[in-house]
């Protein structure tokens, strides 16, 4: 079988998508297309299903890929050698807020270098299947993940505060809440260590990304309950007011995830940037 194919196939896998696998490989879209199609023919199994963006991984490419994936990365890192450690691009997964907000800005300097970087965003339990999966090369996880095929070091913890808009003088208890999933999974953390109850049920407004969420806060829609780093120029400037100041706040540790195994150059480097830039986080 050509190694060729194989190596089209684990990019694929790795980015989602075609169209995102095609630059780190140096192929057009088409060419990816037409390789993934063929390893599919010589299997005689389907590797993706096709979506409207990107393709979802069967059992058959989670199969292959875990069979694989060590011996093609092997095989690229004695051909690549130890002279750039960047040659590789690095594969880094996290939440969309943290990741944009702190770990891209520590990545700079090793970008300058010519570090490669792929970013993709999500929940910490897609992403960690996704680092076991070899999908990714180090997730910045909000849950220290199971088992024994990861290696997790502790970033920072992150301190949760209730916020609402400039001039809010209600009750944080009966004001509308705007949370990022209907389950309000950090306000239901925040009410029951602080508040020692219940949320109310059914928030206000549902916005999938915590900065959606900041927002709406800011203009006046309701209350929430946010990652410190998340919102403290808004704090500092007055645009948004804590609610309550408890003596021990919510806080959730970070953790920077790879496998349990020899790190690659690069994704250790990115490690190492990470836990050096934390410490200011």
């Amino acid at each position: 079988m050509d190694l060729d194919l194989l190596r089209t196939f684990l990019a694929v896998y790795r980015a989602g998508s075609l169209t995102g696998a095609a630059p780190s490989l140096g192929l057009s879209q088409p060419t990816v297309t037409a390789q993934v199609r063929s390893l599919e023919d010589q299997l005689g199994r389907q590797l993706f299903v096709r979506r409207a963006r990107g393709v979802t991984p069967t059992p058959a490419a989670d199969e292959l890929a875990a069979r694989i994936a060590p011996h093609v990365d092997a095989l690229a890192t004695v051909a690549i050698g130890e002279a750039d450690p960047f040659a590789t691009p690095v594969h880094l997964a996290g939440p969309a807020e943290l990741t944009t907000a702190r770990v891209l800005p520590a990545l700079a300097g090793l970008v300058a270098s010519g570090l490669k970087l792929r970013v993709t965003f999500g929940l910490a339990e897609d992403l960690l299947a996704g680092l076991a999966q070899r999908r990714f090369d180090l997730v910045v996880s909000t849950i220290r993940p199971r088992g024994r095929g990861f290696a997790a070091t502790p970033l920072t913890d992150e301190e949760f505060v209730l916020v609402g808009p400039r001039g809010f003088d209600g009750d944080p208890r009966t004001a509308p809440l705007v949370a990022y999933a209907e389950e309000l999974p950090i306000i239901r953390r925040y009410w029951r260590s602080v508040l020692g109850v219940r949320p109310p049920a059914g928030p206000a407004v549902v916005v999938p990304d915590l900065r959606g969420v900041l927002t709406c806060v800011r203009a006046g829609m309701g209350v929430s309950v946010l990652p410190r780093y998340l919102c403290a120029a808004e704090l500092a400037a007055g645009d948004l007011v804590p609610l309550l100041d408890p003596p021990e706040p919510p806080i959730n540790t970070l953790f920077a995830v790879t496998r349990a195994e020899p790190c690659r150059a690069g994704p250790a480097a990115v490690r190492d940037a990470l836990l050096a830039d934390a410490a200011q986080w």
